[in-house]
Order: C-alpha cells, then sequence, then structure tokens
C-alpha cells in the first residue's frame, strides 16, 4: 500500500480572474481519481477576495472589542465581516465563519500577498472547491477530488498544520463504525477526518514561506465520491459540541 504526493511547481502569483483549473493542468498530467489540494490563498486570490485596511469602515462591535483589546477597529470588522459567532476575542480571535469553520480570525491572512493588502478566505470553500473541481473535470477528462486547505493552529499543541476547508467529490470523515479491530472488537465511536489527514500531508509539500507550493496532487488513494459531499459532515453538532458549550459559559462569566 503506498500514495504519492506530487508539487505541482512553478504556479504563477494568482491574481483576480486567473483561471486556476488551466494553470493546473497546464502543469500536470492528472490522472482517474488524483486528489488536488489546493491551498486557499490562491483561491480567494483568483475569487478578489482581497482588501485594504484604509477601506473598512469599523462597526460599533468592532469599536467595542478594540476598546477592551488594544486591536486594530478596522482588522476586527474584517474579521466579524466573516464571521457568525466570536468566542475569544484575545490574545486573538477566535470565531466560527460565515462556512461553519471555526478558526482564528475567520482566516483574515497578511501573508503571501502584496504589502498593503490583506486576504480573505474563500467565503463559500465547498462552492468553490466545486467550481474547480468541475473545470479540472472538464479540462482533464478524469474523475477528480478536490480538497482546499488553511493552515490552522490545534487547542492544545505547539505549530500549525493544514485542514481542509472545502471540498469537492470526497468524503470528509470516513466512518468505521461496526468495524473490528485487531481483537475482533467492534468499533463503536471511531471517525477518520480523511479530508484533514490528506491536507495535512499536502502541507507539507506546500510549506509556509517564499517557496510555498499552493497544489499538491495525492495519487493513489481511491477516495472519489460520486455523491455531493460537504465539509459540514466534519462539524460537530451544536449539541454535541463541548468545546463551544464551555466557551460561552466563560463569555456569560465575563
Amino acid at each position: 500500500m503506498k500514495f504519492e504526493a506530487i508539487a505541482v511547481e512553478n504556479i504563477p502569483l494568482i491574481q483576480k480572474g486567473d483561471d486556476l483549473p488551466s494553470i493546473i493542468c497546464e502543469r500536470i498530467e492528472l490522472q482517474d481519481r488524483d486528489i488536488i489540494v489546493i491551498a486557499s490563498t490562491i483561491v480567494a486570490k483568483a475569487e478578489g477576495e482581497t482588501f485594504r485596511l484604509e477601506n473598512i469602515t469599523p462597526g460599533e462591535e468592532a469599536l467595542a472589542i478594540a476598546s477592551r483589546t488594544g486591536k486594530d477597529a478596522r482588522f476586527i470588522q474584517a474579521v466579524l465581516s466573516k464571521s457568525k459567532e466570536v468566542f475569544v476575542e484575545a490574545p486573538f480571535m477566535l470565531v466560527t465563519t460565515l462556512a461553519g469553520h471555526t478558526c482564528v480570525n475567520a482566516g483574515v491572512d497578511e501573508s503571501n500577498i502584496e504589502e498593503g493588502f490583506l486576504l480573505y478566505s474563500p467565503e463559500n470553500p465547498d462552492s468553490s472547491a466545486s467550481i474547480l473541481g468541475a473545470r479540472l473535470e472538464n479540462i482533464s477528462g478524469k474523475k477528480l477530488s478536490v480538497i482546499i486547505t488553511d493552515t490552522n493552529g490545534r487547542a492544545f499543541k505547539i505549530g500549525q498544520t493544514g485542514v481542509a476547508i472545502g471540498i469537492y467529490k470526497i468524503k470528509p470523515i470516513k466512518r468505521w463504525i461496526g468495524e473490528k479491530d485487531l481483537f475482533d472488537k467492534v468499533l463503536e465511536i471511531t471517525e477518520e477526518a480523511v479530508a484533514d489527514e490528506l491536507a495535512g500531508a499536502a502541507n507539507i509539500l506546500m510549506g509556509e514561506g517564499a517557496g510555498g507550493i499552493p497544489v499538491v496532487v495525492i495519487r493513489g488513494l481511491d477516495h472519489y465520491c460520486e455523491e455531493e459531499t460537504s465539509m459540514s459532515e466534519n462539524y460537530r453538532p451544536e449539541d454535541m459540541d463541548v468545546i463551544k458549550k464551555g466557551l460561552r459559559c466563560l463569555q456569560k462569566k465575563n
């Protein structure tokens, strides 16, 4: 058993309106059941999700948070505009994005973009993955899956890793419930976060610095799925999310 992770090299600096699928297909010959892993930064750039702080006018909530934290109210407003719930205000903003992904600063990023600009995360990553995937399949004539990734920290560990925020034709979770382990015991709760695992594997090649690779092809693993899929399957239901419940309780106390 083996799989390959192939860096798609020589991707140019992406601008608004660039045809990412054509750019990718010009640089690698795709095969049936390939999984194309794409960094959210270039997806957002192609979609024009860039802005300047001076063009942001903070609202009352942003001004109130800024007065408590000492942060730039314009940056806070940028984060709020892409968030549906704020759990932590300082030392960073921990929020749930409009798409349902819980992360720091709603994915608003000032790295890997021209000086003076900041970058929003794709507003609907599943939709972005579907559009890219359909076009990649059309150009290549192959059956393909797509994962859009972002870099996230972990609550209880130092360091960042790649995680999936948008998918196309791949299930985010592999459920082992009902299968048996080495000792013939029936598994009752095991659910494997396949899309996140693949995002993390690709992130090793992607890197974070100036020589970063924004597209990686995973080959040799068959996770292709004909049916419609969504990252919402990966997010814990509200009634089961004890961490969010705890954070809300802390907010009330404060």
